[in-house]
């Protein structure tokens, strides 16, 4: 029996749309400017390597260390830090290629902005500390205008990850040649340590209006984030007026100003979580970290991977209901046609029982009332007058024949859909049971459920690569579970998992479960030679297959298992789709399933 047949009814996918992440502000930027430059400087440039269109690597070396640091000009997560090392596929980018010519093997000497509270770092590379810089990349982190630029010691423009024409905008192009230009000065006022609170009251409280939208109107240097932050610190709403502040209020506020112009100053900094983001500051920090460059990698690294799984899994949702929609159509006609070719043979018996009783007919009948050769009961034959009883039989026969050969082009037909349906009903399961962000193996385990689709020709990607190029590192694994009596159960989350755990992870001890003609995960529980595993061990096993199953909200679930060695994939099967034999039954309860110890990667 095929182990994952069943139909879902259709869910409404709502559109996607991405979440606003938390900018990289001056406040961030100083803090991992001064970070890079206590650990970092100097170093030797070993090897440059660019991830995608918006992320590149420099693989530093000191005496003590080595590591990658990431420049990213992504228009929401723009930032730099030291990250982890990049993923080992080739890389096909000419922005690199032409940074690791210039750049491989020089020294990073410096680490400066390019002037003051503009959020532009200009790394500085030359032949051996001490000497003058050969080379500038300027990394420009400014939201959807970020950029990096690579500009020799003329600070003419050698490169850049993103060419702006003057088309693009007239204000600053930044193209191959041409001299490499500080960003349009800003107009807002400068917040100096030295400035009285008088005056800083004043220009606060100028124009009445709410403290948020003054605070950042009035001074460069303060993002959305930063404000909430200091409002925060300082015990006053966001929307609250300046008219409506106390003495009280203004020194309170006027005090956290004067910490975080503090901070930059001295460049000490609190690195932090806070409930919805991160801070540099300390303020309205949950939890501590140790340094800015992890708390700054973790964030945007978790927020890109959230945002990516969001929208694969909503694209591929899409495509799939797309497909099975259209094949749960072509299966109801071959259905119909199917049932119609039914009716072949009653045409076959009309013509026998016509040509056995040609003596009765008589010109002109449009009917023939005939008793049946088996149960001798009345059968009225329809006729056609033109045409005599041996014509009409043989129409009859004609008849019966192309209903037979249309029985027989159909049947593999429709069985052929119906195992496209099963197939697509499988993996739209796992993608149910991916329902929410949690960890990087989720957004690995949904890039597996695409690459399936592409390589059978359900998706179509210019740019897709041979899985074989997947380093082992970063494919996904099953969910490990551990039943009462410390038996270990292994839970596939697609169809890579599932024919992993059936085929090749599986002993010849262990035992197979799968939800009884319902599309779920294959689930293996572990057994050592000659172990005999107790009812609650199989129960708990069960009732795991059917958590991870398109069963889950099920009150009782029937779950099949079985010896491994009873598992087969038929010839041709397609990913995840198995037929079993020997099995035994076991009612689940999926609600029990969801109650175990939390899954973790084997």
């Amino acid at each position: 029996m095929i182990g994952s047949i069943a139909s879902f009814r259709q869910v409404y996918v709502p559109p996607y749309t991405s979440p606003l992440l938390q900018p990289v502000d001056f406040t961030a930027l100083t803090a991992i400017g001064a970070e890079l430059r206590a650990a970092w400087l100097p170093a030797r440039l070993e090897q440059v390597y660019q991830r995608d269109r918006h992320t590149v690597y420099l693989g530093l070396r000191t005496f003590k260390q080595r590591a990658w640091l990431l420049l990213s000009w992504h228009p929401q997560a723009a930032r730099l830090c030291i990250s982890s090392a990049p993923p080992r596929t080739p890389d096909t980018f000419t922005f690199s290629q032409q940074l690791k010519h210039q750049l491989g093997n020089l020294a990073l000497v410096s680490i400066a902005p390019i002037a003051p509270w503009e959020r532009v770092l200009d790394l500085q590379f030359a032949q051996r500390p001490g000497e003058p810089a050969l080379w500038h990349l300027y990394v420009e982190v400014m939201g959807k205008y970020s950029n990096v630029v690579l500009a020799n010691q003329d600070h003419q423009i050698v490169t850049a990850a993103h060419q702006v024409s003057a088309q693009q905008s007239s204000v600053r192009p930044i193209q191959t040649g041409d001299p490499y230009e500080l960003p349009p000065p800003l107009t807002d006022s400068t917040p100096t340590l030295t400035e009285p609170f008088d005056r800083w009251q004043e220009r606060v409280g100028l124009v009445p209006g709410p403290l948020r939208r003054t605070l950042q109107k009035t001074y460069r240097g303060l993002s959305s984030a930063l404000t909430l932050s200091l409002l925060q610190a300082a015990e006053l709403s966001p929307e609250q007026s300046t008219t409506s502040l106390s003495a009280d209020d203004w020194q309170r506020l006027f005090q956290h100003w004067q910490e975080w112009l503090q901070a930059l100053t001295n460049e000490t900094f609190q690195p932090g979580w806070t409930t919805d983001g991160y801070t540099v500051l300390g303020w309205g920090m949950t939890q501590t970290v140790d340094c800015v460059q992890s708390l700054i990698d973790r964030y945007y690294t978790q927020q890109l991977e959230q945002q990516a799984f969001v929208q694969l899994r909503h694209q591929l949702t899409q495509k799939l209901h797309t497909i099975l929609a259209k094949l749960r159509v072509k299966a109801t006609v071959f259905q119909t046609r199917l049932e119609q070719s039914d009716g072949a043979d009653r045409y076959r018996e009309q013509a026998d029982l016509l040509m056995a009783n040609l003596h009765h007919w008589q010109s002109g009948m449009t009917t023939i009332t005939l008793p049946d050769f088996t149960t001798e009961q009345p059968v009225t034959i329809p006729l056609n007058p033109e045409k005599n009883a041996v014509q009409n039989a043989q129409a009859f026969y004609k008849h019966h024949q192309k209903l037979k050969r249309a029985r027989n082009a159909i049947a593999p037909l429709l069985t052929d859909v119906n195992a496209e349906i099963h197939y697509l009903e499988q993996v739209e399961a796992a993608i149910v049971e991916l329902d929410t962000y949690q960890m990087a193996e989720d957004l690995n385990t949904l890039d597996e459920i695409r690459d399936e689709l592409i390589q059978q020709q359900y998706l179509h990607d210019p740019e897709y690569r041979n899985a074989n190029l997947t380093p082992k590192d970063t494919q996904s694994h099953p969910y490990r579970y551990t039943t009462p009596n410390g038996l270990e159960v292994l839970v596939g989350r697609n169809n890579r998992q599932n024919d992993q755990l059936t085929f090749r992870t599986a002993g010849d001890y262990d035992l197979w479960f799968h939800t009884q003609e319902i599309p779920g995960s294959h689930v293996l529980l572990r057994l050592k030679p000659g172990m005999v595993p107790d009812a609650i061990d199989l129960q708990c096993a069960a009732n795991l297959a059917a958590y991870y199953s398109r069963a889950r909200q099920s009150e009782q679930v029937s779950v099949i298992y079985t010896e491994p060695k009873y598992v087969y994939k038929p010839k041709g099967a397609k990913p995840g789709m198995t037929v079993y034999k020997h099995e035994r039954t076991l009612w689940a309860q999926p609600r029990l399933g969801e109650h175990g110890r939390q899954p973790g990667k084997t």
